[in-house]
């Protein structure tokens, strides 16, 4: 007589094999036979109780986004699952790999119009690149292993609904097997010498070259900047990516658009050339990015979005660390050019204006001077999970991120409450390493109940909350386009005090003179495994606009600039078209059209 084993059982077992170590969900009737399997398993497979499945969702995402490997989430059948669409949809924006496990009625009830049941399959056809209602308990295992190799395979999410009745009902443990042993990602072939040979051409005969890199260049910081030196072309990143090359290069700008620094929005509105590595910057058409460059070539491993923004001179299928070493290998350093200068001489002013904004004692107390303390507290390995909004824009400008440490957000989805959701899978995946959430009120008030997640699973986590009871980031945009202010005020919450009724620890920051001694408690209290938050009340001040900034007195008044830089504290700010001029070189800049976020 042959072995048997619960469906459900089976189910969790692929897990496993695949290499899942945490499961986020809240448990319901219809996905009850699941959790039977869960405890059956429970010493090789952890379950996290969040208190929202929007929660679950998101974390999952950004446990792919941190580690490359597979989320996995799940909700009961109608309300449940319909929870996880956010974090769904964040993953399927990102392309980054999840599983979610729905539950539903028992077969018996199905298309019975029963309770909580529903024709599920519509609502996750649009989320999902795979997805699938188990029919009967031997599909179960099989569903599972398919749909975690769809999710890889296609960059997003499967959905397998899973009727309950079934993960109870046993079958044939020699009959289920999955793929994990099996399956491979596919390589793509190095760049022809004929491509490489055609990019240097274009490269070095460029009088104003700019290399542009997106995530699909993680790992490959220290080549680029190889590549940067030998080439004298400055660095500009996605704002994504602006983990991927060590701050401190005198040759990093940072990432372009809203969420950008000021040397790279001027840099690329008088560039000629650009090497674009692994980016798929969604606003290249919409702020017309490319008007006045000449020469683009574009290194992408999709071969979808090989000028899919642009029109493109030399388009490469290829990995883009794989074009930047060929490149290294074949290009002779070039002398350095008075563009090359330009650039440098903008990027170190810029940095000396942030610095100014960190370092300043002045009341009333700043995201600046919260982030200056942020940057002395954190370790060198620290994780970075980001929420979205202004905090987005401070963090890519001013955490001064260098090797070894990590930042991940919500990106094309841009979906607020990301913060306290992948700082949660951030502590599991990594426990040895120092994790941070930084959110703003909005965002994390969005998420804020799962604060007793982080105490329940006792992950020493560093949440950070910048209070300026305002949807600041949503202000900035009615300044530009709405006849007042609407909708944007928020009732202040005492966050600390949440903290405390939550089993965390509470701080509030009101003065820049307190900071330094609360992150230096926080930091103590998050190695007992106590998580913390640090409600910092900053001024609810505009940051600086670096796609309308109001600098040059070629283009604006003097009155002008005087009101511009006296709003932005941006006295020793200097117009690139300054440093074009002190270089002999021409101000042929395009004008910028702000795309959105």
């Amino acid at each position: 007589m042959s072995e048997k084993i619960p469906a459900g059982v089976a189910a969790v077992k692929v897990l496993e094999n695949w290499g899942v170590k945490n499961i986020y969900g809240i448990p319901g009737g219809s996905i009850n036979s699941l959790m039977d399997a869960l405890l059956s398993e429970k010493d090789r497979i952890h379950y996290v109780q969040v208190r929202h499945e929007e929660v679950g969702a998101m974390a999952a995402s950004m446990h792919a986004k941190m580690t490359g490997h597979i989320g996995v989430c799940f909700g009961s059948a109608g309300p449940g699952g319909t929870h996880l669409m956010n974090g769904l949809y964040d993953a399927r924006e990102d392309k980054v790999p999840v599983l979610a496990l729905i539950g539903q009625s028992a077969t018996a009830s199905m298309n019975m119009d029963t309770f909580q049941e529903m024709n599920e399959d519509p609502i996750y056809a649009d989320v999902a690149v795979y997805h699938r209602v188990a029919m009967t308990a031997d599909q179960l295992p099989h569903l599972i292993d398919e749909g975690i190799r769809r999710a890889y395979r296609n960059h997003g999410v499967s959905v397998i609904q899973l009727p309950v009745d079934l993960g109870w009902k046993e079958i044939d443990s020699a009959d289920w097997f999955d793929a994990s042993k099996d399956y491979q990602q596919p390589v793509l072939a190095d760049p022809s010498d004929a491509e490489i040979d055609k990019a240097l051409e274009i490269l070095v005969n460029a009088e104003r070259p700019i290399i542009f890199a997106g995530i699909g260049l993680r790992g490959a910081g220290d080549e680029l900047v190889k590549l940067s030196k030998a080439l004298k072309a400055p660095i500009m990143v996605s704002a994504l990516a602006v983990d991927i090359i060590d701050g401190e290069y005198e040759g990093f700008m940072g990432s372009f658009g809203r969420v950008a620094r000021k040397p790279a929005n001027e840099a690329i509105a008088h560039a000629d050339t650009v090497l674009m590595l692994g980016t798929n910057q969604p606003f290249i058409e919409v702020a017309h990015m490319y008007s006045g460059v000449k020469h683009i070539i574009q290194v992408d491993v999709d071969p979808a979005m090989l000028g899919k923004r642009q029109r493109t001179e030399l388009a490469i299928l290829a990995d883009g660390k794989k074009v930047v070493s060929a490149l290294n290998k074949k290009l002779a350093p070039q002398p350095e050019s008075a563009w090359w200068r330009a650039n440098v001489k903008n990027i170190a002013n810029w940095n000396a204006y942030v610095k100014h904004l960190e370092e300043s004692t002045e009341a009333p107390l700043t995201y600046y001077q919260a982030y200056n303390a942020v940057n002395h507290a954190a370790t060198k390995d620290a994780i970075f999970s980001i929420d979205v909004g202004d905090v987005t824009m401070i963090s890519a400008r001013h955490l001064r991120l260098g090797k070894g440490q990590m930042w991940r957000t919500s990106g094309l989805f841009a979906s607020m409450g990301i913060g306290l959701p992948g700082s949660i899978t951030a502590k599991l995946d990594f426990p040895d390493r120092q994790v941070w959430s930084l959110s703003g009120d909005g965002g994390f008030s969005m998420v804020m109940q799962d604060l007793v997640t982080q105490a329940k699973e006792k992950l020493g986590i560093i949440n950070v909350v910048f209070s300026n009871d305002s949807f600041g980031f949503i202000k900035d945009e009615q300044e530009g386009t709405n006849k007042g202010f609407y909708g944007i005020e928020l009732q202040g919450i005492d966050f600390a005090k949440i903290a405390e009724a939550m089993g965390a620890k509470g701080y509030t920051a009101t003065k820049q003179s307190e900071l330094e001694g609360i992150f230096a408690k926080a930091v103590e209290d998050v190695k007992k495994g106590v998580p913390v938050v640090i409600d910092v009340k900053i001024s609810n001040e505009s940051p600086l606009p670096t796609m309308t900034m109001e600098l040059d007195p070629d283009k604006f008044s003097s009155e002008q600039i005087a009101a511009f830089k006296k709003r932005y504290h941006a006295e020793g700010l200097v117009p690139f078209s300054q440093y074009l001029k002190e270089e002999g070189l021409e101000n042929t800049g395009t004008k910028l059209v702000d795309g959105g976020f």
